[in-house]
């Protein structure tokens, strides 16, 4: 299906021209005006596009121009709050100031996210003091915990403050508190979608944030949400979002573990704990009791299973998931059918709700299908993680089914009824986009399951429109080809040697990407010891924090784990040396990965080469992306891992997936540099 434009006179070129018009001496870039003209082809005919935008490109407004040449809304999902917060506050109004003179009207534009990010007001109106027992729970009750009185007090305390911001707000979005509050508080006040009674079933329905927010998108040109939202609506037949002919899927690369991450589901003892709690004023005594019986039996079951991915579901964990699943069952059929009249609904409808959830999670578990993958993660207050070798280690607190692959679910939903338009700066893995279109469902996976939809695939092209930096001459990556090779989770004595030379002779100045928290504390550690340099520890303080400090102290290194690795801007003099410790292959003990390359494997592939080395490719790229952010910027990407220089198996791939850098392998020319741009 197409999408029809608003007027044969207009042009996605003519839109673009004058939203760049608005910027001081701003021109098109030739790549950002291909891609919009290729978005603008794919709308009229719609054949689905994958656009590789590099840095620099401004591809935000390369599609959102021919956008608003589409008749009815489209819908924008992102990955990240800091991309949504662009488009919201600079680049859809900055558009739109520029292109209302040939429109003849402003063109309109909303956010649209969960429900759970508004806050309630029939909660708010129901929500118990602190003293009682349904906000704070039963402190202590089946649990083995204390609450203490300074605890609740505080928490009260934000309840009220939300309680008064919610009086005053006209859209009740959590982003919009400020100061915020707990989770757990705000867990209190807002309702998830499942637990919701109903607009037309509520008296505060007229007023309803979240309906007021469905509804303000319904009459906007472009809705702006997120890759979570997109895949709820999804797989629950695409009535949240507004009906729309073309999606635009930016930060692409990230849309399949999201779907993933959605279509995942948590158990565990503390679980049913709270949902016996919440139901406990709603049901007998006796259905009470068989709760907290379940959550005791699972607390025990778990502790007793090995920690990590599950061929089979050991005996006595499969019974008591069995006992979880009818006391779940039973308990909601005691709640009863909850009516609109029902002065305790707001109350009723989440208890059944949430125990409705677990049991249909428990019946999941128990069906261990071949196309979910089972695991059990360990107590994090405790350390136990499992291990990345040897045996696992026992003492579980919960179990997590996920799929197995979500590429045949996409091939089928997400392209039906709609153009989609999917971009990101990393799209051509080792300068190709096969494996982005199989993980999009726009090709078939290597190891496709049984269980997995087999339609045709729909119609697509690709495009690549390159950067408009010269990062050869902007940028040099550097491979320590002389460093061992690494075997060990930490870094190694050589590679904090290696980290210490060039942090120093750039004077600080370092954005370190660490491959695990052990390596990353390890690096802070011996850098502080053996210099003058100030380093801040992703940890120590709210990653906004570290970041803006690093970008305005002189001499000042960052180090961190994977959510540094995509998302963080620093421009200009702050970040001129990139380290990235080992190459982002996913660990040993990951459970999706893993069961997805054992898949491929089994299918007689290359589960490393199909899953493992595709996944690091995304991974690196977005973090040497963190060095150039605009034209002006020089410096050096350092990999500290000798691997991508000698592996001939997958070396070149990973190479071809980076910005096309200056490359080198010999430490005095880098280090000679590095010297050079410090006394710049």
């Amino acid at each position: 299906m197409t999408a029809a434009a608003t007027t044969d006179a207009l042009t996605a070129e003519k839109l673009l021209a004058a939203a760049v018009a608005t910027v001081p001496n701003g021109v098109a870039r030739p790549g950002q005006l291909q891609m919009a003209q290729a978005v603008e082809e794919a709308i009229a005919t719609g054949e689905h596009l994958l656009a590789q935008a590099g840095t620099g490109t401004g591809k935000s407004l390369a599609y959102l121009a021919p956008a608003l040449l589409v008749n009815g809304p489209v819908v924008i999902s992102t990955a990240t709050l800091a991309l949504q917060a662009q488009l919201i506050e600079s680049d859809l109004p900055r558009l739109a100031d520029a292109v209302e003179p040939l429109l003849g009207r402003r063109p309109t534009f909303a956010v649209l996210k969960g429900r759970h990010h508004y806050a309630c007001l029939a909660k708010l109106e129901a929500v118990d003091e602190p003293a009682d027992d349904g906000l704070f729970g039963d402190p202590g009750a089946g649990s083995g915990k204390t609450v203490w009185l300074g605890e609740v007090g505080r928490m009260g305390q934000q309840v009220a403050r939300v309680r008064e911001w919610a009086l005053e707000s006209e859209a009740g979005d959590r982003d919009e508190l400020d100061p915020g509050v707990d989770d757990k508080v705000w867990r209190t006040v807002s309702m998830p979608a499942r637990e919701c009674i109903g607009a037309t079933r509520c008296e505060y329905g007229d007023d309803c944030f979240a309906e007021l927010s469905r509804a303000t998108a319904r009459q906007a040109d472009i809705v702006v949400t997120n890759h979570s939202l997109l895949a709820v609506d999804m797989l629950n037949g695409r009535h949240i979002l507004p009906p729309h002919q073309v999606l635009v899927i930016d930060e692409a690369h990230e849309l399949a573990d999201r779907v993933t991450s959605t279509a995942q589901a948590e158990l565990s003892a503390d679980a049913v704990d709270r949902a016996a709690r919440r139901a406990r004023t709603h049901i007998d005594a006796d259905l009470h009791e068989r709760l907290e019986e379940a959550a005791d039996g699972l607390t025990v079951a778990l502790a007793d299973a090995p920690v990590g991915r599950l061929r089979e579901l050991p005996t006595a964990l499969a019974e008591t998931l069995t006992l979880v699943d009818a006391a779940c069952r039973a308990a909601a059929k005691g709640i009863g059918e909850i009516r609109a009249e029902d002065s305790d609904a707001v109350r009723r409808k989440p208890a059944k709700a949430t125990l409705d959830q677990l049991a249909e999670v428990a019946q999941r578990l128990l069906e261990f299908a071949d196309h979910d993958v089972v695991w059990t993660e360990g107590d994090r207050r405790s350390g136990i993680w499992g291990s990345s070798g040897g045996a696992p280690a026992i003492g579980a607190s919960s179990i997590v089914v996920a799929p197995l692959s979500v590429s045949g679910l996409l091939g089928v939903h997400l392209y039906d009824d709609r153009t989609v338009i999917a971009t990101s700066a990393t799209l051509a893995l080792g300068g190709k986009f096969d494996s982005m279109a199989r993980a999009l469902g726009l090709m078939r996976p290597v190891a496709a399951t049984a269980d997995e939809p087999d339609a045709e695939a729909p119609p697509w092209r690709e495009l690549d429109v390159g950067s408009p930096f010269d990062y050869a001459k902007q940028a040099i990556l550097y491979v320590a080809a002389h460093l061992p090779r690494p075997t060990q989770s930490g870094l190694s004595d050589a590679a904090a040697d290696e980290l210490v030379r060039l942090a120093s002779a750039m004077g600080g100045r370092t954005l370190g990407l660490f491959s695990s928290r052990r390596a990353a504390e390890r690096a802070a550690e011996v850098v502080r010891g053996r210099t003058d340099l100030t380093v801040l520890l992703q940890g120590e303080e709210s990653l906004p924090a570290l970041v803006r400090r690093f970008k305005d102290t002189e001499d000042t290194c960052l180090f961190g784990v994977m959510s540094l690795w995509q998302g963080v801007d620093v421009p200009g003099d702050a970040c001129q040396l990139v380290v990235i410790d080992r190459l982002p292959f996913p660990r040993p003990d990951e459970p999706i990965a893993a069961a997805r390359a054992e898949a491929v494997d089994a299918s007689g592939g290359s589960g490393f080469a199909a899953v493992s080395v595709p996944a690091a490719a995304v991974r690196l790229a977005q973090g040497a992306g963190r060095l150039i952010r605009r034209s002006t910027d020089r410096g050096v990407v350092a990999v500290l891992d000798s691997r991508l220089h000698h592996s001939r198996s997958y070396g070149s791939y990973l190479l071809k997936s980076l910005p096309p850098f200056w490359q080198t392998t010999n430490p005095e020319v880098v280090l000679g540099a590095l010297k050079r741009l410090a006394s710049v």
